[in-house]
């Protein structure tokens, strides 16, 4: 690990200044348990890094009067899991907290860092292999290598890593958005347009401009929000990243889908939206086989390859497990409904 200088800064403002002072050559650090990880490797050598976890008032989580959840970017991913709101509300987005990571990185972690973790390819990590994301123009070399936990949706010629995070996913299913400060001011951008397409640019990650900061995360109330489940496949219970992960949320009319709202993760390059499923759904009855048939809708694009051919079967599965289960929310809501009337 090379030397570096360290800030720590007081606020949002000083902290996007001291960025623009070194743009291109600084990283924020909070919880610093990927960018960290990635200094020791070799992968990351920021000639500044701005701290910008002491920061006051951006680790509040709060409801409006609307009951829409308000996250502060440096809320622990451990306080968020464990909040009344999130798992009454949102209990997807409490699902995939408690399913990341170790205990210990979820005590540290914080949710905007979360959001800009970076993938956890082998070759991405190694800096001895080609890598796009790592060293552009140098090639990728997972497309004929070991790509098992790789990408089989939104990949090009230049990338196949997958986005690694569950929240991401998880947001990605309910309209979040995401609230950043940089020289310009503030400005509000929706979580399905943080994260970029590989494309032939895949280390350009984010659609954040340069300096700027993620300061806290808007998710709108919904009944579908309520109704909602996280499922994550890993190749072991815990600590594991997925192979395939679905937020699916619902709203019913009798046995008839009102409202679906569905993400998948572990098998895209980016928080995976899949909102053709949502519109084959809406006005269907919900059951195993029609379940089957929205979630298959999802990897019609699929373009997987020798390794990794299995995710477009464990995907479907896995959507279908949340899509039975977010129903089976959905009812026990009606039936209290009905109760109350």
């Amino acid at each position: 690990m090379q030397g570096f200088v360290y800030n720590r800064a007081g606020s949002a403002e000083e902290a996007v200044r001291d960025m623009g002072a070194d743009a291109g050559h600084a990283h924020y650090l909070a919880g610093g348990t990927t960018l960290v990880d990635l200094m020791r490797l070799g992968v990351a050598a920021p000639r500044r890094l701005i701290d910008v976890s002491g920061i006051a008032g951006l680790d509040a989580i709060t409801l409006s009067p609307a009951g829409d959840l308000h996250l502060g970017a440096l809320c622990r991913m451990s306080t968020a899991a464990d909040h009344a709101a999130l798992r009454e509300r949102f209990p997807a987005l409490s699902e995939s907290l408690w399913k990341a990571a170790s205990a210990q990185l979820r005590n540290m972690a914080t949710l905007g860092g979360n959001l800009m973790q970076r993938t956890r390819c082998a070759y991405f990590r190694g800096t001895e292999y080609s890598c796009n994301k790592r060293s552009p123009g140098s090639g990728c070399a997972a497309l004929d290598g070991l790509h098992r936990g790789h990408a089989v949706l939104g990949t090009s010629d230049a990338c196949i890593a997958v986005y690694p995070g569950d929240f991401g996913v998880a947001l990605a299913a309910f309209d979040a958005e995401v609230q950043v400060i940089g020289p310009q001011g503030r400005r509000t951008i929706a979580l399905l347009d943080l994260h970029r397409l590989p494309g032939a640019t895949p280390h350009l990650e984010t659609t954040l401009r340069p300096t700027e900061l993620i300061v806290g995360i808007r998710v709108p109330a919904s009944a579908a929000a309520r109704a909602s489940t996280y499922v994550k496949v890993r190749d072991r219970e815990s600590y594991a990243f997925a192979l395939a992960s679905a937020a699916v949320g619902l709203s019913l009319d009798g046995d008839r889908v009102r409202t679906a709202r569905i993400a998948v993760g572990g098998v895209a390059t980016r928080p995976w939206r899949a909102h053709a499923a949502e519109r084959w759904l809406q006005g269907r009855a919900l059951n195993p086989t029609t379940a089957r048939e929205a979630a298959a809708t999802i990897f019609e694009a699929a373009t997987p390859r020798e390794h990794n051919a299995y995710k477009v079967r464990l995907g479907i599965d896995t959507v279908v497990e949340a899509l039975m289960t977010a129903r089976d929310r959905a009812q026990g809501a009606q039936r209290v409904q009905r109760a109350t009337d």
